[in-house]
């Protein structure tokens, strides 16, 4: 009897124990997971633009200034005698998209950076005499990596047109303009809310980082690479006689504007931008490679950066119909790109296949011109390699050269692109204009660059030119 008691109790002993190393290992947890998220998370929460708390500093401290990288101001904080503050952007339209709003909710940089704005960092005692005193103390100044020249020139060769202009650094990724039409005044965005955030306005939207568009003979970049990747030692072989047209299985495809481009290599098929031709390459290679290549070239996956965006579609297989095939590797059929990727795209191309996480914000200073941050450039992927840039590289210079992109050629600088023209549906003419590429010149920095015109023309008639007043200006041609 004194046994089985013994064991009864010895068993609730050992009940008592695993309850307590459970409930001890409970707290442990939470503690582990407290620090962790003092030290790793807190900062990504509180500075999250989804974060509503943040709006509560701006009792204490005016939103700081959002400058250009070469000093211009371009959204800034105006106090009346009164105390009343007004959200001030110099500019105007011309920073719509990139900059953003801060009322209405917010957009942009104003977004992004809402919780760097509201932000002091200026000398302590200076912020222990306003708070003493029940003066706001003032906010960080976030400087961009946007060029204010770069940024006008591109928004005026815009002009009327609908579209969007993006332009990139190859070796840091530093964003240099950002434009999209239609826009709106940020310095009216209250009283005209109604009207921007309408039915069937789309002025909100930032085409650049957002648009998916047709990507027209943009898209030869990826048929081309996916052909050499195949091909790799019969490449410069490869030989086609264009007589305006191809039929496969009944079904056609025309060169624009029905011309004939007669007999052509791979480099004048790319530069003379040939549908004929590009449709019987895309007979030739695998549908599953090329869908695996794009997918490597962030084709259906989140664009790297931290502005809202969507990201670019495609799809392609065996299965797939001739009429499909012959379409998508021509830049048509289903596939969607956004402005925004496809400046990457050829930045990584520039840069010798290296992609560089693009971003906005170059540092964040306080009242006094300190520097609180420092961001510096990051490598987010090897997009391809060496020998796959140079091939493109080699391609991209023939359009240029004696191409559809020639209007580039015989400048200061050393240009290559792409043009494209996308037809927007089975069921109507209208098509966007594109080009895609990038410029060099001794003594600066390369310059990527997407453009698409929408409702428009050839690439080489609208896009094109757009282009080259941002190199111009760029380059201080």
């Amino acid at each position: 009897m004194a046994r089985k008691e013994k064991n009864r109790s010895s068993h609730k002993n050992r009940e008592y124990a695993v309850i307590t190393y459970f409930f001890l290992l409970m707290f442990l947890g939470l503690i582990a997971y407290f620090v962790y998220f003092q030290l790793v998370k807190s900062d990504k929460f509180i500075n999250s633009p989804y974060n509503s708390l943040q709006d509560l500093f701006a009792k204490n401290v005016v939103r700081g200034e959002i400058t250009t990288a070469d000093g211009e101001v371009i959204a800034r904080t105006v106090t009346d005698a009164d105390g009343n503050e007004t959200r001030e952007y110099p500019d105007g339209r011309m920073f719509a998209h990139a900059v953003g709003y801060a009322v209405n909710g917010k957009a942009g940089m104003e977004k992004q950076e809402n919780f760097t704005l509201l932000r002091s960092h200026d000398f302590f005692l200076t912020q222990i005499v306003n708070d003493i005193s029940g003066t706001k103390n003032i906010g960080d100044n976030v400087i961009s990596t946007l060029d204010h020249k770069a940024q006008n020139a591109a928004y005026e060769a815009l002009d009327d047109y609908d579209g969007a202009v993006i332009a990139i650094e190859p070796e840091t990724g530093k964003i240099v303009a950002m434009v999209s039409k239609p826009d709106y005044d940020p310095n009216t965005i209250s009283a005209d809310w109604d009207e921007v955030n309408g039915d069937g306005s789309t002025a909100l939207y930032n085409r650049a980082t957002q648009g998916q568009y047709a990507p027209g003979s943009v898209f030869k970049i990826f048929t081309a690479l996916e052909y050499y990747n195949e091909f790799p030692d019969t490449y410069e072989d490869y030989e086609f006689d264009c007589d305006s047209e191809i039929t496969r299985d009944g079904f056609t495809i025309h060169c624009s504007g029905n011309k004939s481009h007669g007999t052509e290599d791979l480099r004048k098929s790319f530069a003379k931008s040939c549908n004929s031709s590009f449709a019987n390459i895309g007979l030739t290679i695998d549908n599953n490679k090329l869908n695996a290549l794009c997918n490597d070239m962030l084709f259906n996956k989140d664009i790297p950066i931290e502005f809202e965006s969507k990201a670019s579609k495609f799809s392609l297989s065996n299965s797939d119909t001739t009429a499909l095939t012959m379409q998508t590797c021509i830049g048509q059929g289903n596939t969607l790109v956004s402005p925004l990727h496809m400046c990457m795209v050829a930045g990584a191309i520039c840069n010798g296949g290296t992609l560089m996480t693009p971003y906005i914000v170059d540092r964040v200073e306080n009242a006094g011109g300190m520097v609180v941050t420092q961001n510096e450039p990051q490598k987010n992927k090897a997009l391809m390699s060496e020998k796959q840039a140079a091939f493109l590289q080699d391609l991209m210079s023939a359009v240029v050269s004696e191409g559809t992109g020639s209007k580039l050629a015989d400048q200061s600088y050393d240009a290559y692109g792409k043009t494209g023209t996308a037809q927007v549906s089975d069921t109507t003419d209208q098509t966007n204009a594109w080009f895609v590429g990038y410029a060099k010149k001794d003594g600066y920095n390369d310059l990527a660059i997407a453009v698409v015109v929408e409702d428009s023309g050839a690439g080489s008639t609208y896009a094109v030119p757009i282009a080259k007043k941002v190199f111009d200006t760029y380059f201080n041609e």
